[in-house]
């Protein structure tokens, strides 16, 4: 095995990804898993591929099509030994896996997509603040390509969108 940083086995290289599955809101797949763990210089990439297999073997993570989750027995058991951990590589996980959440909360609050329906297409546009839902838009589209551009320049910019229909709703005379 190799040995890299202050991970000394492979219970430690579990814990670590326990740890760092425990901050992510949603599915990840495993190679960018794996990124995020090399962001502490810490793990050679068999053994991680290794210990990852192990755990799903016991349950504490699931393999899905999108990638892999930590299940409510690795929350628990993650959450009781994660202090095991060195401080330093914890904090260098954290800091790692701190923007990919926030990014995964975000996209996680837009919804594009498109269905074939009588006469057309649909796209479906969706954008939530948090707390609910801001904007649904559905549309009758003549061609799938144009339902794909519109997901994309949505997901470009969905607060932009929202901003620009709310601009355009409430033109009129003002209120004196």
């Amino acid at each position: 095995m190799e040995n890299f940083g202050y991970l000394q086995d492979k219970l430690d290289i579990k814990i670590l990804i326990l740890f760092l599955l425990r901050r992510l809101p949603d599915v990840i797949e495993p190679e960018k898993l794996y990124e995020l763990i090399t962001r502490s210089g810490t793990v050679g990439y068999f053994d991680y591929v290794e210990c990852l297999t192990e755990l799903e073997a016991t349950g504490h993570v699931q393999r899905q099509e999108a990638g892999c989750r930590i299940t409510e027995k690795g929350v628990k058991g993650g959450a009781i030994i994660e202090n095991s951990l060195p401080y330093t590589i914890r904090s260098k996980a954290e800091a790692a896996a701190a923007p990919v959440a926030a990014s995964m909360r975000r996209s996680a609050m837009i919804k594009a997509g498109h269905r074939k329906v009588q006469g057309g297409w649909t796209a479906e546009l969706g954008l939530e603040d948090g707390l609910g839902e801001m904007l649904y838009l559905r549309l009758l589209v003549s061609s799938e390509d144009m339902t794909r551009r519109m997901e994309q320049n949505f997901r470009r910019d969905p607060e932009g969108v929202y901003g620009r229909i709310v601009a355009l709703l409430g033109e009129g005379e003002k209120e004196g």
